[in-house]
């Protein structure tokens, strides 16, 4: 979604740091193309005019004029200044200690707010809470099934009514997460094509009824503008607590999420990165204005790896690495493993300088499914002892796999380049422990060849 905008910055930032010195002129040209990149994403214009006259305010001052590095300082204020934009620091969700705790979700119809219940429920669960979706859209039937849908996959369970009237539902719908010693209760609200007034009324007096911990409105970052329109309807009426972006991983221009902070005060807690039911993150401002930069995300990069990869896999492998004992199975685990994490594309964006890579360059994402194919076509003595495989082992293995005798010979060239990369790690490891070092296999969290 930010990739211009992205684009652009970093063009203005490759201008600045490739000066020695910095003049008041050439902070104000600066200026002039942030105001362009922002407006053109999207952002508000008021937003976007008190966003560059901070920046320009602390640009020309003494510390950065004078700086070795004045552009690199510009750099750093902008990402500063982007980080608190967006609210400056995570906002959890605050729940008070009764039970069960009460999660309503507003918004306008269409912004993904049924599917954000239950990517939100999913998240609760895999915290360790026991949530309970409660279905109050009597004016839409078909979110009342999507619901029940999406809480089977989870096998997390829907209250629903044939009651027409969604105070009562929402409010039975607690009692029945008491009775089923539930913690969390989610409600889905129903949503409008537009704002009106009976839409507010309804949400105003669910909201009175169940007296929620907390209230959040989804919104979609692919309507841009009138969605911050929207939320500042909604936080006059309803006084909701943050906000869900769904959407991010669309290809609009990303506006919304820059500027519904500043124009309700309210924060964003989550955001929608996928359709999966597990594409629900928590929103860092300060990651995310790192990746608008071009500056990766590695903290969300570990976090990712942590949450999916098995850790007892993890410590098995690294064992194994130690005493040199690395096959086809250990590396067809390995690739299992990264598929967890998502796709390629999205763990791409989170590493420092992959935005220096070609725009046109080709992310393969089928090449750990096909590798899987081929290695999975193998016998277990061909895993074990890749020496064994000639060519009419090739031949049969492709054929098995669907695919080509290459591509089954490009995946034991890179087996054996792994193997290769494996002994080097060995003998650093030695050499570090013959100085007073011990050095590990990996990254924290991530697979060993990683």
């Amino acid at each position: 979604m930010f990739e211009n905008l992205t684009d652009r910055l970093q063009a203005v930032f490759s201008k600045l740091t490739g000066r020695g010195v910095l003049s008041e002129a050439d902070v104000d040209s600066a200026m002039r193309e942030i105001r362009m990149a922002l407006l053109e994403a999207d952002v508000n214009l008021a937003t976007v005019k008190e966003f560059v006259s901070r920046v320009r305010e602390r640009s020309v001052g003494q510390d950065v004029m004078k700086s070795l590095t004045p552009g690199q300082m510009v750099v750093k204020i902008v990402l500063e200044e982007l980080t608190t934009l967006m609210g400056g620091s995570e906002s959890k969700l605050v729940f008070s200690g009764r039970v069960p705790s009460v999660v309503m979700l507003v918004g306008l119809q269409g912004s993904g707010k049924t599917t954000a219940a239950a990517k939100l429920a999913n998240m609760l669960k895999g915290q360790g809470r026991s949530p309970i979706l409660v279905a109050c859209d009597v004016y839409r039937p078909a979110a009342i099934d999507q619901l029940e849908t999406l809480g089977r996959q989870l096998d997390i369970p829907v209250y629903r009514s044939e009651s027409a009237d969604p105070v009562g539902i929402a409010e039975s719908g607690i009692r029945e997460a008491v009775a089923k010693m539930r913690d969390v209760a989610i409600i889905d609200t129903a949503g409008r094509l537009h704002v009106d007034e009976d839409m507010m009324a309804e949400a105003a007096a669910i909201k009175a009824a169940t007296r929620p911990d907390q209230v959040l409105m989804v919104i979609d970052a692919m309507t841009g503008q009138d969605a911050v329109v929207a939320a500042s309807a909604f936080a006059d009426r309803v006084d909701f607590d943050g906000v869900i972006l769904t959407k991010l991983d669309g290809d609009a221009r990303g506006g919304a999420a820059l500027s519904v902070r500043a124009l309700t005060g309210k924060p964003i807690k989550f955001v929608g990165v996928g359709e999966r039911l597990d594409a629900l993150e928590p929103f860092h401002p300060e990651r995310m204005a790192k990746r608008i930069l071009g500056m990766g995300d590695v903290i969300s990069l570990v976090e990712k790896a942590q949450s999916t990869i098995d850790a007892d896999i993890a410590a098995d492998m690294e064992q194994r690495l130690r005493s040199g004992v690395f096959t086809l199975d250990d590396f067809l685990a390995q690739l299992q493993q990264v598929r967890k994490m998502g796709s390629l594309g999205d763990i791409l964006k989170m590493i420092p300088g992959a935005d220096r890579l070609p725009k046109d360059a080709d992310i393969d994402e089928g090449a750990l499914v096909r590798t899987e194919a081929i290695i999975q076509s193998m016998t277990a003595a061909e895993r074990a002892k890749p020496s064994l495989i000639n060519g009419a082992r090739r031949e049969r293995i492709a054929s098995g796999a669907g695919v080509r005798v290459f591509d089954v010979n490009q995946v034991l060239k890179q087996f054996a380049q792994t193997q290769k990369m494996i002994k080097q790690m060995q003998v650093m490891e030695r050499q570090g422990k013959r100085g007073g070092k011990r050095r590990r296999f990996g990254a924290p969290g991530l697979p060993g060849p990683f």
